[in-house]
């Protein structure tokens, strides 16, 4: 393991940014996965977040994870790309008035196609609908190079920016 150091960015919107997404191509669909399976769950925050250090929620326990997707007030919607899974986002709505983007990112094989900004889109649109008073996310120096310049181009605003160290 190896020490470094990265940067956190907080960004939020406190009202929509209408902005008008077309999609890239035909055959795609989102589909709230309702109640997912700790398994499904798990395939898509391993192989989302392989390239990019994704750990908090491999430290969990499946019970734990279970009572966080199996929230009401928390969604897992899943881009299909020809019936085929492309990516994720997860929305926790659990805090009064505002919106986490708390998972947002496509598989490895469907990266670099227009999908993440047509889907990043449609999440946004997606939180907007709830009416809440604040959309934000997290991403850090770790995550796709494209992350952060794509929340901040659909709208987002950065509020906060921290440094620290980390195994990896």
């Amino acid at each position: 393991m190896a020490q470094v150091e990265i940067q956190t960015f907080y960004v939020e919107m406190l009202a929509p940014c209408p902005r008008s997404v077309p999609s890239p191509r035909d055959g795609l669909a989102v589909v709230r996965a309702v109640r997912p399976t700790v398994a499904f769950y798990r395939f898509f925050y391993d192989v989302v977040g392989e390239h990019w250090n994704w750990s908090s929620r491999k430290k969990m326990a499946d019970a734990e994870i279970a009572a966080i997707i199996h929230d009401p007030k928390v969604e897992m919607h899943v881009l299909y790309v020809e019936g085929v899974p492309a990516g994720f986002a997860e929305l926790d709505r659990r805090t009064e008035g505002e919106i986490e983007l708390v998972q947002f990112g496509l598989l490895p094989d469907f990266i670099g196609q227009g999908l993440g900004k047509y889907f990043l889109q449609w999440t946004i649109d997606k939180a907007w609908s709830y009416q809440p008073n604040r959309l934000w996310l997290h991403t850090c120096t770790l995550d796709h190079p494209a992350a952060l310049p794509s929340y901040l181009k659909a709208g987002f605003v950065l509020y906060m920016q921290e440094t620290s160290q980390r195994d990896i």
